[in-house]
C-alpha cells in the first residue's frame, strides 16, 4: 500500500503544478524585461479604476478618484501600480511555485482587505491591454498566450484563500 500512496501523492502534487515550456518562460521574461514598472503599473491600475469604477471602493484612502484625470495623476495610484508589478515580478521569479509565493498576499487580500477576487482578473486584463499597446507588434499572439497563462496562474493563486 505504501508505494500506491506515494504514487498518488506524487500525482496529486504534480496536478497543482503548472507546466511551463521554455518558449513560455522566455516570452514572459522578455515581456518583463521591457517593462517600465512605474509607467506600466500606473497606467494599468488607472485603467482598471476608470473602466471598472466599482473597483475604486478599495482605494478610498488614496484621495481624489473623482474622474479619469484625477485617477491618472494620483501619486498613490501610481505607487500602488508599481507595487503590483513588483508583486508580479515575484511570480516571475518563482514560476514553479506561484501558489505558495502568493499565499500571504491571498490571505491579505481576502481576509484583511476583502477584495473581490474577480478584480484580480479585471486588473490582469487591463495589464494585458497596456502591455499590448506598449509592445505593439512584438506582443505576438504567442507572447499573449504565454502572458495570459502566467496571469491566470497568478489570479488563481491570489484567489486561493477565497476557495
Amino acid at each position: 500500500m505504501i508505494p500506491i500512496l506515494t504514487r498518488t501523492l506524487a500525482k496529486s502534487s504534480r496536478a497543482n503544478m503548472v507546466e511551463w515550456t521554455d518558449e513560455e518562460r522566455a516570452a514572459i521574461s522578455d515581456i518583463f524585461s521591457k517593462l517600465d514598472y512605474d509607467e506600466v503599473g500606473q497606467k494599468c491600475l488607472s485603467r482598471c479604476l476608470i473602466v471598472y469604477p466599482w473597483t475604486q471602493r478599495y482605494f478610498g484612502a488614496f484621495g481624489n478618484l473623482y474622474n479619469a484625470e484625477a485617477i491618472m495623476n494620483n501619486p498613490l495610484i501610481a505607487k500602488h501600480g508599481t507595487t503590483v508589478l513588483r508583486g508580479l515580478e515575484r511570480a516571475l521569479n518563482n514560476m514553479d511555485d506561484i501558489k505558495n509565493t502568493y499565499a500571504e498576499l491571498s490571505v491579505l487580500h481576502s481576509e484583511k482587505l476583502h477584495v473581490d477576487p474577480d478584480n484580480f482578473k479585471l486588473l490582469s486584463d487591463c495589464l494585458t491591454i497596456v502591455i499590448a499597446a506598449k509592445m505593439g507588434t512584438t506582443f505576438t499572439p504567442e507572447y499573449q498566450a504565454s502572458f495570459q497563462k502566467f496571469l491566470s496562474v497568478v489570479v488563481s493563486a491570489l484567489g486561493k484563500q477565497y476557495h
